[in-house]
């Protein structure tokens, strides 16, 4: 019993910042102390409870703090990593997933085409072998989406690791 209890006591909890923008993610113990401080209030609960001698909390999924936070954004690195990642390891030219990437400009360098998130996409290899250094006009190829710098948070975004899906909205994962 006492075992369960503590595991739920590591469960992940999502804080965001005052105006909704998510910060981090921390344990349901130290959520829990800033409930109970008057720090932070929950936006959505797990459907258990917390109880105390005195009292009984809903178990928090999401908490807000009462006071913003002014945190410096960290710098995203331009990886070829992080390039598959914001893409979901998916080809940005065809749709397929689960086959070999490459990432393409998507403006060849040798027409001006430069290294940044927003000319940089995931390409499997046959589209990318397919246009080649031409346009996407001249290949008469379109992209799934308009590649962009990813929030700063999509550096702890890890979707499979997300306990309730209630999170993905805060997370800009819908």
């Amino acid at each position: 019993m006492r075992d369960r209890v503590h595991n739920k006591m590591k469960t992940p909890v999502l804080v965001l910042n005052q105006n909704f923008e998510p910060l981090s993610v921390t344990r349901m113990r130290r959520a829990v102390i800033l409930l109970w401080l008057g720090k932070a209030e929950i936006i959505e609960a797990f459907g258990w409870q917390i109880h105390t001698p005195s009292t009984a909390f809903d178990s928090p999924s999401i908490i807000r703090l009462q006071s913003y936070i002014h945190l410096r954004r960290p710098a995203i690195p331009l990886t070829r990593k992080n390039i598959m990642k914001r893409d979901k390891y998916t080809c940005q030219y065809c749709g397929k997933k689960g086959i070999t990437m490459t990432c393409d400009h998507v403006i060849p360098k040798t027409r001006g085409g430069d290294d940044s998130w927003e000319n940089l996409v995931c390409s499997c290899t046959y589209c990318n072998n397919r246009k080649g250094n031409r346009t996407l006009k001249e290949a008469e190829m379109k992209l799934r989406k308009i590649p962009k710098r990813p929030h700063y948070f999509f550096l702890y975004q890890n979707p499979i690791n997300i306990p309730d899906e209630r999170w993905k909205s805060y997370l800009f994962l819908n």
